[in-house]
């Protein structure tokens, strides 16, 4: 995936703004892969001006829940990605593309935080790690299986919530949403 900085998102945008090129001659004349991605700064830079365009700087973390909401939203409005990601104040749709692909593929587990990386090395690893399967597995799954049933339980509530009041229910997604916190903070 190509990275392109915040100064040439904004000069494509303001060129676009200012002159009457198409996206796809501006996709030629900057060097942009794909003219869809010159659209999406477009749209962002209408919305949110040029904090839209600017690439966040440490990585925002989602909830489970709060993936839930967006990936309901978008089934329930029939809503793109793109105008799900500008109603939850995101500048990313393809997060919202990915959660919906693991949530098809796998379900709830698939949209909770995984640790990246390769496990630590130790001698003794191998030997605790067996000794703490056995004792705790059973403990371990009924907890996993209890956290699975209360996140489905609150996606219940939140979807009939959402049918019987789609209007009361957006706004109080906008109010909660940690996002618009973040936001407040910015101006």
């Amino acid at each position: 995936m190509v990275k392109y900085n915040d100064d040439l998102k904004l000069a494509v945008v303001l060129d676009y703004l200012n002159n009457s090129l198409s996206y796809q001659q501006l996709a030629k004349k900057y060097g942009v892969v794909d003219r869809t991605q010159i659209s999406r700064w477009v749209r962002a830079f209408k919305k949110y001006g040029i904090e839209g365009l600017a690439r966040k700087s440490k990585k925002q973390f989602y909830t489970v829940q709060f993936k839930l909401d967006v990936l309901n939203f978008m089934k329930q409005t029939g809503a793109s990605y793109q105008d799900t990601a500008f109603q939850f104040m995101m500048n990313n749709p393809s997060l919202i593309v990915n959660w919906n692909r693991k949530f098809l593929e796998q379900g709830l587990e698939g949209l909770q935080e995984k640790s990246k990386g390769r496990p630590s090395m130790s001698k003794n690893r191998n030997s605790k790690a067996s000794k703490q399967e056995k004792e705790m597995s059973r403990e371990e799954q009924l907890e996993h299986e209890n956290e699975l049933l209360r996140l489905e339980v609150a996606f219940l509530k939140k979807l009939k919530a959402f049918r019987e009041n789609p209007n009361a229910f957006l706004e109080k997604s906008k109010q909660s949403s940690p996002l618009n916190s973040n936001k407040k903070d910015l101006h």
